[in-house]
């Protein structure tokens, strides 16, 4: 996927992927969100108003991370989106994340999980 710009704020362009979305297809709520530094993390809520949404029933909802890059150029404001699924290159998803919604790329979690733990550590480590 490639990037989207348009000319807003960066808190503007925040606020609108994490709004709330009500469609004929699906109702979709950000669940949880994070910021670190340009990425933001985000869970997703996906509930089925039609059948075959993300292969749902009528009902049915599912979850999954979401990591949306943000860049500036000029007076723009802009985004890549990013799921767990395409195995994005960015590990510093918030560990309570990976709870919030079934895996979908098994590497990508382990890479978060030993980013975290690489963090842990040197956080514990003293300074000399």
């Amino acid at each position: 996927m490639g990037w989207y710009f348009r000319r807003c704020s960066r808190e503007d362009l925040i606020a609108e992927l994490i709004k709330p979305s009500d469609t004929d297809r699906a109702r979709i709520d950000v669940i949880a969100h994070t910021l670190s530094e340009n990425v933001l993390w985000s869970v997703v809520r996906v509930n089925a108003k039609q059948s075959g949404v993300m292969n749902l029933a009528i009902g049915q909802s599912c979850s999954y991370i979401r990591c949306d890059l943000l860049d500036q150029h000029g007076d723009e404001w802009g985004y890549k989106p990013l799921d767990e699924s395409m195995h994005p290159y960015y590990y510093n998803c918030p560990l309570a994340y990976l709870e919030l919604a079934p895996v979908q790329c098994p590497e990508w979690r382990e890479n978060v999980r030993a980013y975290h733990g690489a963090r842990t550590h040197h956080e514990r480590t003293p300074v000399a």
